[in-house]
C-alpha cells in the first residue's frame, strides 16, 4: 500500500497547477489531503472518480479555511469524520478510514504562527489529539497518522535551527510534546529509515526559500510501533510543486 500525504494549501489552486495529472501518473493507493480550503461542492469530485478513487472530505465550517480529505483506490470498511469534539471538528482537522485492521488518518494540526491565542489553541489541541489517538488505539491498534503536524521535531528537521528557536513550529514545548507523543508507542516512519539532513516538506514562499532548500519538515506519516516491520520505503517529493508543501510517501 502506497500512502501519500499532501498539504495542498487550497485544493482548487493545486488542481489548477496539475495536481490531478500528477495523481494519475503517481497512482497512490491512498492520498491524504490537508488544507483543502474548499467544500465538496467546490471540488471536481467526478475527476477523482474517473481516476479510480473513492473520496471523502471533511471541510471546515469557515469558508476557504483548513479542511482534510482522503482519496482511496479501495473502498474503506468505515469512515469517521472528526474526533467528536465540536471545537476542533468545526475546523475540519481529522478524518479516519478503516481498512481491515488498519486505520489511516488524515490530520491537520493547527498552526500557532498568527499569535499567542492560536499558539495556546495549538497546545490544547496537541494534548487532546494525543489522548484521543491513544484511546483510539485500544480499539484500532494499527494506526497511520498522516498529515501536517506544523512541528519540526528535531534540529535536523529544519534549516538553521538556531534562528528558529522562538518560532512557532520549533518551540521547545512543541518539540517536547512530539518526543513524548512518540514515546507513547509511535514511530516517525521517515526518520526510521532516513537519517540524512536537509530533507524538508514545506518552504516559505518568501526569499526563494524552496530554490535554496531553506525548508521545514512538518509533514509526517506517524505509525504505531505495531506497523514498524511493515514499513517498506519512505520518501519526500520536493520536485512536486502544487503547493508550498510537497507530498510525503509511505509504502507499507
Amino acid at each position: 500500500m502506497r500512502i501519500v500525504s499532501y498539504n495542498v494549501n487550497g485544493i482548487r489552486s493545486a488542481i489548477s497547477k496539475g495536481l490531478l495529472q500528477w495523481i494519475d501518473q503517481y497512482q497512490p493507493d491512498v492520498l491524504c489531503f490537508q488544507e483543502l480550503k474548499a467544500t465538496p461542492d467546490q471540488i471536481p469530485l467526478m475527476d477523482f472518480e474517473m481516476l479510480g478513487y473513492h473520496h471523502f472530505w471533511f471541510p471546515a465550517k469557515k469558508k476557504g479555511y483548513s479542511g482534510v480529505g482522503m482519496i482511496c483506490k479501495q473502498q474503506p470498511d468505515n469512515v469517521v469524520y472528526g474526533m467528536n469534539n465540536p471545537l476542533y471538528d468545526e475546523e475540519g482537522r481529522f478524518l479516519r478510514a478503516d481498512f481491515g485492521d488498519l486505520s489511516l488518518v488524515s490530520v491537520y494540526h493547527p498552526s500557532g504562527t498568527t499569535g499567542d491565542e492560536r499558539q495556546a489553541f495549538k497546545m490544547e489541541w496537541l494534548s487532546f489529539f494525543r489522548d484521543y489517538v491513544n484511546e483510539l488505539r485500544k480499539d484500532r491498534p494499527n494506526l497511520v497518522l498522516s498529515g501536517d503536524y506544523n512541528i519540526c521535531h528535531e534540529a535536523i528537521d529544519i534549516n538553521n535551527p538556531k534562528a528558529h528557536v522562538t518560532s512557532s513550529g520549533f518551540l521547545p514545548e512543541e518539540r517536547e510534546w512530539f518526543t513524548e507523543f512518540l514515546g507513547d508507542g509511535y514511530v516517525d516512519s521517515f526518520r526510521h529509515l532516513v537519517k540524512e539532513a536537509n530533507r524538508y516538506s514545506w518552504w516559505s514562499y518568501r526569499a526563494n526559500a524552496r530554490e535554496k532548500n531553506l525548508g521545514w519538515r512538518i509533514d509526517y506519516h506517524i505509525v504505531t510501533e505495531s506497523l514498524v516491520n511493515q514499513i517498506k520505503s519512505v520518501d519526500i517529493l520536493p520536485d512536486v510543486k502544487h503547493s508550498d508543501h510537497c507530498p510525503i510517501v509511505l509504502d507499507l
